[in-house]
């Protein structure tokens, strides 16, 4: 294709998009735009992309002239629709070709796909769909990667043939940029779905040398789950991993939705820590606390789901902990070490002497007094001088 001024400098910009961290919708409507002031025909335009994500499966972006760009999310669990099931976008995935074409203003031409008349009906002539593959991880249904854009015209006649390899041509370029975009999203999100968000920000920023970490003061959350031996030794695995995740669920769930970080599972532990940064002892513990508080509701509404005992011993403990990398150069994870980290995995363990869900310590247990009772002095494991731990005053929640 013969290039020009204009269609160099649609180009040039998305190189330089590339190099950066674009919001990938926003680079597209900013694709879309340059194209029409380039005299490129365009009045509809929506680019789709599938990523690696535990939640989300592909998303969208829909451009139209004038208006801001509409996002679309699709997870993996949703259901398929009647619009999706009949989409010119499906079919082509399915059918493994990278374009399709349909002249919506041929009165005789098949309009097998009824979103078409919908366009067609709406003045648009021409109907342009383009795969643009490339390899990166994906967790889809149809085991692919890259961009779908589809184009559309209402210019008489639809589209050109040169505008179509100008259409061909810049979507070339278009998914250079995208893919940059989402190999870096990728990364991040792997590293904060399995390191945690701030652990994963900092490998991904660039401390991941061995050794690499920071002083933190946090709150340390540590919930065990009960009877997790004899589960295992007799239910089936599936069952038991339906159960442990349920456990994981409630626990873990409600540590995030409280603004916690859940830095590791271990076996069927969580260890979880709520930074205490800006805010300072008091805001952290309320957190810690009300995920607790969250925690128990959870639990009590999944008991009736399932036959087996499913509860948890908790700790919480305060103080400084080294938060970074440990393990091996070639094997690191990210995590939390120190005496305070220690001593919630002691203190969990103090709940089943003394049949209670929940114990902390004398500084947490001040922030918040009225909801706490002295459950005695007691030697740790390691720890030269006995603890004074206090268990919650409120009664153990019933299933509904």
């Amino acid at each position: 294709m013969r290039t020009t001024p204009e269609i160099e400098d649609i180009e040039d910009w998305l190189i330089r998009e590339a190099l950066g961290q674009p919001e990938i919708g926003q680079m597209f409507a900013g694709t879309c735009e340059r194209m029409r002031a380039a005299g490129i025909a365009i009045d509809r335009a929506l680019l789709s992309w599938s990523t690696l994500h535990p939640l989300i499966e592909a998303e969208t972006a829909l451009w139209l002239p004038g208006e801001t760009v509409a996002h679309g999310l699709y997870t993996h669990d949703q259901p398929d629709t009647d619009e999706w099931l009949l989409s010119p976008i499906r079919a082509l995935l399915s059918s493994r070709e990278t374009r399709m074409r349909r002249r919506l203003a041929d009165g005789n031409a098949p309009l097998e796909f009824p979103m078409l008349a919908g366009l067609r009906d709406q003045g648009f002539t021409d109907y342009l769909v383009i795969s643009t593959p490339f390899d990166l991880p994906r967790s889809n249904p149809f085991d692919v990667s890259g961009i779908i854009v589809t184009w559309s015209t209402r210019t008489a006649g639809g589209f050109s043939d040169e505008v179509i390899d100008r259409i061909d041509y810049l979507q070339m370029r278009l998914a250079l940029a995208c893919r940059a975009n989402v190999q870096s999203r990728i990364a991040r999100t792997i590293a904060e779905t399995y390191l945690g968000k701030r652990a994963g920000g900092q490998v991904i920023s660039g401390r991941i040398r061995h050794g690499d970490g920071e002083a933190l003061d946090a709150v340390i959350f540590y919930s065990d789950l009960r009877g997790s031996t004899a589960l295992a030794d007799r239910l089936a695995p599936d069952d038991y991993l339906t159960h442990l995740n349920a456990y994981f669920e409630a626990t873990a769930g409600a540590v995030i939705a409280h603004g916690g970080e859940v830095l590791d599972f271990i076996g069927d532990a969580v260890l979880a820590v709520f930074p205490m940064d800006e805010m300072g002892l008091q805001a952290a513990t309320h957190n810690a606390m009300d995920a607790v508080a969250e925690v128990r509701r959870r639990l009590a509404s999944a008991r009736k789901l399932t036959p087996h005992p499913l509860g948890c011993g908790i700790a919480l403990s305060s103080g400084r902990v080294m938060f970074g990398n440990i393990g091996v150069a070639e094997r690191l994870t990210f995590s939390v070490i120190g005496p305070t980290v220690n001593a919630a995995a002691r203190i969990e363990a103090m709940t089943k002497r003394l049949d209670t869900e929940v114990l902390v310590t004398a500084e947490i247990a001040d922030q918040a007094p009225e909801r706490f009772r002295a459950a005695g002095r007691f030697p740790l494991d390691g720890f030269s001088t006995p603890v004074e731990l206090y268990a919650l005053s409120e009664p153990a929640l019933k299933a509904p």
